[in-house]
């Protein structure tokens, strides 16, 4: 099933190649534009606004909480009756230390309060708490992405292997245009459109 557009595609395929890099497109004005730090990082309305960023030429839906239930693989994100409640209760969640954050992008993560689109939108909502709060961000590039999709598959089970992984790719380059990149350009596997693929049930 192809998600409805606003390019008219009807290939899953096509429509991953084109989200990607028109969503690459985007977070590269973010950066360049300061957009960025005009957020409150942590809230969820810093989140709906860098999907809505991010998606807006794409989807109708960008930056707006979904309206149906979904799952990837054998996973089911929190139901829709229930991601209100828990969107305010992960914004109220600490984010002072590495492992509180980690543990709010876990439960965002789990939420996944958008049809399409969530990890690259979350990813960049993490390195905007850890730039603010630690004044890190991760380099990308150096998490596998095997590694990456294993643990946080495993992540609302236990948090430890994501934690693991996440704080060996801290970096202090928190202003650094490429390793900003390296998330985005990264993301077209991080979603997992060939493993993992996202359906509505």
């Amino acid at each position: 099933m192809t998600l409805k557009n606003k390019l008219g595609i009807t290939d899953s395929s096509e429509l991953a190649r084109a989200e990607e890099r028109i969503s690459k497109k985007k977070a590269l004005q973010m950066f360049e534009k300061g957009y960025l730090d005009t957020l409150n990082a942590g809230t969820f309305k810093a989140l709906s606004e860098i999907h809505k960023y991010l998606f807006e030429d794409i989807y109708e839906f960008a930056g707006q909480i979904r309206d149906v239930n979904i799952a990837k693989g054998n996973f089911r994100f929190a139901p829709v009756m229930y991601l209100k409640v828990s969107l305010e209760n992960i914004e109220k969640m600490p984010q002072n230390t590495f492992d509180e954050i980690v543990e709010k992008y876990v439960e965002m993560n789990i939420a996944h309060p958008y049809r399409e689109g969530n990890g690259r939108s979350t990813r960049i909502w993490l390195d905007l708490i850890l730039k603010k709060e630690l004044n890190r961000v991760v380099d990308w590039s150096l998490v596998d992405k095997d590694d990456y999709l294993l643990a946080m598959e495993r992540s609302p089970i236990k948090d430890v292997e994501i934690k693991v992984l996440l704080k060996a790719a801290l970096t202090d380059k928190i202003n650094d245009r490429e390793v900003y990149m390296k998330g985005i350009d990264h993301s077209y596997y991080y979603e997992g459109y060939t493993l993992y693929q996202t359906k509505e049930l």
